[in-house]
Formats: C-alpha cells, sequence, structure tokens
C-alpha cells in the first residue's frame, strides 16, 4: 500500500482514517444504487432504447422472475472492487501529487493545473490496471441471471477455463481511454476548486457541506468517459446476455 512511504505514524494514520472514510461512502454509495447500476449495464449491453418506462418494467421483470436480492445481483463483486480501487486510487493519488510537486519545484504547495491534471490521471490508471478483472467480473454478474455464475470465485474459474486469462482484462483499452480524462478532470477539478475555496476561507477546514458541493461538481467529469462506456461494457459481457 502507497500510505506506507508516508514520512511517520501520524500521516500513516491520517492517510489511512481517510482511506478508510473514502472506501465506506463508496460502498455505501455503491450499495444503495447497485439495482439502477445493474439496470443501466443491462442497457448498455442491448439494443434496447433506454427510457424511465422500459428501466421500471426491467427492474419489475427481475424482481418478479428473480427474486428482490437478484437487484443486488454483482454488488459483492463491486464492493471487493471498489475497496481496493478506492484505496489505490486515493494513495497514489497524494503520491503522485508529492512526486509531480518534487520535479516541478512545488515542494508542500498546490500544484499548478497541468500537473494536477496529470496527478489525477495517473491514479486513476494506476487503479484501473490493477483492479479491471474485478471489474470484468462485476458486469459479468451484473448481465448474467444467477444460474450463470454461483459466485465471484465462479466467475474467475469460468472465464479462464472457458474463455482465457486474458479475457479477465477484455475492454480495458476504452476503460483506461475513460479514465484518464475523468480521473485527470475530477482530481483537477476537485483541487481546484478546494484551492479557491481555501485562498477566499483561509486555511479554515473544509466543512462537510462544501466538500460534498466540490465533489458533486468534481464528478461531472463523469461525461468525459460515458461514450467509451458502451465498447467497455459490450467487450466485458461478450454474447452471455441479452434483455429479457
Amino acid at each position: 500500500m502507497f500510505f506506507f512511504f508516508c514520512q511517520d505514524n501520524q500521516e500513516k494514520k491520517k492517510v489511512l482514517n481517510s482511506l478508510m472514510s473514502g472506501a465506506l461512502a463508496g460502498a455505501v454509495a455503491k450499495t444503495a444504487v447497485a439495482p439502477l447500476d445493474r439496470t443501466k449495464i443491462m442497457f448498455q449491453v442491448s439494443s434496447k432504447r433506454f427510457s424511465a418506462k422500459e428501466a421500471y418494467r426491467l427492474i419489475y421483470h427481475t424482481y418478479l422472475n428473480e427474486g428482490f436480492w437478484s437487484l443486488w445481483r454483482g454488488n459483492s463483486a463491486t464492493m471487493v472492487r471498489v475497496i481496493p480501487y478506492a484505496a489505490i486510487q486515493f494513495c497514489a493519488h497524494e503520491e503522485y501529487k508529492q512526486i509531480l510537486g518534487n520535479y516541478y519545484g512545488f515542494q508542500g504547495k498546490a500544484l499548478t493545473p497541468f500537473p494536477r491534471f496529470i496527478a489525477g490521471s495517473l491514479a486513476g490508471t494506476t487503479a484501473a490496471m490493477l483492479t479491471y478483472p474485478l471489474d470484468m467480473v462485476r458486469a459479468r454478474m451484473a448481465v448474467t441471471p444467477k444460474e450463470m455464475y454461483s459466485s465471484i470465485v465462479h466467475v474467475f474459474i469460468r472465464i479462464s477455463r472457458e474463455e482465457g486469462l486474458k479475457t479477465l482484462y477484455r475492454g480495458f483499452t476504452p476503460t483506461i481511454l475513460g479514465v484518464i480524462p475523468y480521473a485527470g478532470l475530477s482530481f483537477f477539478t476537485y483541487e481546484t476548486l478546494k484551492k479557491v475555496h481555501a485562498g477566499k476561507a483561509g486555511n479554515a477546514a473544509l466543512s462537510p457541506r462544501i466538500a460534498l458541493a466540490l465533489g458533486c461538481a468534481a464528478s461531472m467529469s463523469l461525461v468525459c468517459g460515458v461514450p467509451l462506456r458502451l465498447p467497455k461494457m459490450e467487450a466485458q459481457s461478450g454474447a452471455v446476455l441479452a434483455l429479457p
């Protein structure tokens, strides 16, 4: 883990506490929207046109035929991915900021815009590279009936045996092409807005309300990766499922 490179125990504890809080928040948020996320993936890999009415029909059809908890199918794989992804991305971002700060001569100061963007892009790319097979497994579990895969381990075993280990990285290229601008702009926007706020409010710590607002603004960069999500999902799911 990257936080072991921190200089002292106090700094390690600070990074670890932030990391755990972020991982927990991500897990809660992902679990809350899991049925909608699964529905999104189903539409992405099908030929049906999305609408609120069709989405409701799909959710209701899934509930009637597979049960209430099937709406969260694949969420366990999402949690397995989200926690290490958040951990790696957070710690990598801090490390890259420090490395780029030393390189450009900004030790202890806020980075200029370009290094700020590069640090975010590198952090997102690092996290995606190390956790992509888990994302692949999550997508497979989300779009397949429960009879096809019984567990996360079963997905890994079947894919490895029937499709080869390379399949675990199928769709990796569009993922990285989407992560680079998304992660870069997300961290860039957050760090920039935080710097602006600090300039107006002094060195006062961010309140939860302000931090939430900054995070929401930064997440708007998600639109950068939307065009690449469809080829990614199609590659990950292959021909295993079409919408019912």
